[in-house]
């Protein structure tokens, strides 16, 4: 994009919905937005089961993990509102005028979407390790699709959010198009002289200058002519 400043164009200008829609970042945002909505609501609605008909604590279909409970519902509504924040942050990007705080929103995204991957991943490694040693019975089994569906889900979510770190990580490196701020009419270096007019081909004449026709100096006395005396 010409004259673009960390990915986006020059300040003030008019966002095209549908173009804004269609950017591959928005697009992995609102994909890794439903995947967290499915892990945590995944956990929250069916992966609490009842050990026995004879007991009717709710405990974590997870090994019986409370941990793996919580830790996968908190990395999922973290997931949820941080997506939500850095849409918003994208919608209104171009209408930061500043580079530096263009500079720190490409920073601050590019940490946030490293910092989700890790959680993630955790996330899927501990998810996976505690399903591994679930012991199967009716409450347990009738929350397993759920519990599959978190785990699969957080694998799916680390390869989102590592693909917007990539992104960030290319707007960070694109930085600043000075074309914003430079122009032709001035030279680079502020002691410079301004540049004197074109004269043709640019090839400086050895010739001397010639007098003008009609501009000799005349006789003061012409030949054959005599001042007449009075």
């Amino acid at each position: 994009m010409e004259g673009a400043s960390f990915g986006a164009g020059r300040a003030g200008g008019a966002v095209d919905p549908v173009d804004f829609l269609k950017q591959p970042q928005t697009i992995l945002r609102v994909t890794t937005w439903i995947f967290s909505i499915v892990v945590f609501g995944s956990i929250v609605n069916e992966c609490y089961v009842n050990k026995d008909s004879q007991n009717p604590e709710l405990l974590c279909i997870f090994n019986e993990n409370e941990s793996a409970c919580s830790y996968g519902i908190a990395v999922g509504i973290i997931a949820f509102f941080g997506c939500i924040f850095f849409f918003v942050v994208d919608l209104y990007f171009q209408q930061i005028s500043s580079v530096k705080d263009r500079k720190r929103a490409v920073l601050l995204d590019l940490g946030f979407s490293g910092f989700l991957s890790f959680l993630w991943f955790v996330a899927f490694c501990f998810l996976a390790n505690q399903w591994q040693w679930t012991t199967m019975s009716k409450g347990v089994s009738q929350g397993a699709d759920a519990a599959r569906a978190a785990i699969t889900f957080s694998f799916f979510s680390i390869i989102v959010w590592v693909a917007l770190a990539v992104k960030a990580l290319q707007r960070y490196r694109l930085g600043t198009d000075m074309s914003l701020f430079a122009t032709d009419q001035f030279a680079t270096d502020p002691n410079a002289a301004y540049p004197g007019y074109p004269t043709g081909s640019g090839i400086e004449s050895t010739e001397t200058y010639q007098s003008p026709p009609f501009t000799e100096t005349l006789d003061a006395n012409p030949k054959g002519y005599q001042v007449p005396a009075y």
